[in-house]
């Protein structure tokens, strides 16, 4: 539904067009020192002033309500609100009868009777991940763990040092290009997740899969492992600590985190909303023809990604984590 987590649990609501969009998350630790400008730092890289990227800028001034005093964290929930202003409602009239191929128009139009709101996506939105951004930033801020991503190609540009000008190409055709994106974590200790149904891959890809436009999830080596022998893949023990030669894995074994840095590789789809004129259903019309969609849309919505895929991994292993110590303060009792 519209809740994820048990001990660190995130609650979202909003949609893209209408007074405004947040979270409400549940489990940070009381007497935390909220870093506001590390929070305010990555919504700005979830929407940069970059080529390719949509020409909307909200200013996602944000505002704790509750859950905060004197500076910290009290225990009780944080409520987090985002004004919704630079929006352009008009420009999505036509797809209430025209939908977008390739987007969720039609689905949520028959899933919900046509009482959804279809402006600017509505709860299918990219916009919903600015909240995700936030209840991410203030995880990190607890976990002992170091995050980083990269972008390791856009369509089919591999050397992100000529990216401006390949997106500067795809938007002059009108058209758009997905991409592929790095997360690691290092610092994670052997023990977070579970051996069946809450393995730490599943829990991680559930939520990576939350995100729109997120078409694929694999750990470590991925999908390039199938030609590899057992032989190659196997990641053998240096140590105690469980350091391993090589990661293929990914940092997990068997569901479970195994000590060494989680690596996930996400791929993003293109964006469904282009210039390029399009021929698709129209059901008013009852008949197939040409659909020229307005609005404000990323060329490359994988340029945007990177900080959304952090930090919705962040808001997993925060909810694993406090699991993880509750597990070992009841193995210490024992």
């Amino acid at each position: 539904m519209n809740s994820t987590g048990r001990l660190f649990q995130i609650t979202l609501y909003g949609e893209s067009h209408q007074q405004a969009i947040g979270v409400v998350i549940d489990g940070v630790p009381p007497g935390l020192e909220l870093d506001m400008q590390a929070i305010r730092a990555d919504l700005k890289k979830r929407n940069p002033d970059a080529i390719g990227t949509t020409p909307r800028k909200e200013k996602d001034a944000f505002e704790i309500t509750s859950g905060l005093f004197q500076d910290k964290t009290t225990g009780s929930p944080l409520h987090v609100t985002i004004e919704n202003r630079d929006t352009r409602s008009g420009d999505y009239d036509h797809l209430k009868h025209h939908p977008r191929p390739g987007h969720s128009d039609h689905v949520a139009q028959v899933k919900y009777g046509g009482f959804n709101d279809y402006r600017g996506g509505g709860r299918f939105s990219g916009r919903l991940t600015a909240p995700i951004v936030i209840a991410g930033a203030i995880a990190k801020q607890f976990l002992p763990f170091q995050f980083s991503t990269r972008i390791k190609q856009l369509g089919s540009l591999k050397d992100m040092s000529k990216l401006d000008a390949y997106l500067q190409k795809i938007t002059d055709e009108g058209d758009s290009v997905g991409g592929i994106i790095e997360v690691k974590v290092e610092g994670v200790p052997i023990g977070l997740g579970e051996p069946m149904f809450e393995k730490l891959e599943a829990k991680v890809s559930a939520m990576l899969f939350s995100i729109p436009a997120v078409k694929g999830v694999t750990f470590g080596t991925g999908f390039s492992g199938i030609e590899m022998k057992g032989s190659a893949f196997n990641d053998a023990l240096l140590d105690e600590t469980g350091k391993t030669e090589t990661n293929h894995s990914g940092g997990v074994s068997g569901g479970i985190s195994n000590g060494n840095p989680l690596i996930i590789n996400v791929f993003i789809k293109p964006t469904a909303s282009i210039k390029k004129a399009q021929t698709t259903y129209d059901k008013a019309e009852n008949k197939i023809r040409e659909l020229a969609i307005k609005g404000r849309h990323d060329v490359a919505i994988a340029r945007r990604a990177p900080v959304v895929l952090e930090n919705a991994t962040a808001i997993v292993l925060a909810d694993l984590y406090l699991m993880h110590q509750a597990y070992q303060t009841m193995l210490k009792k024992q």
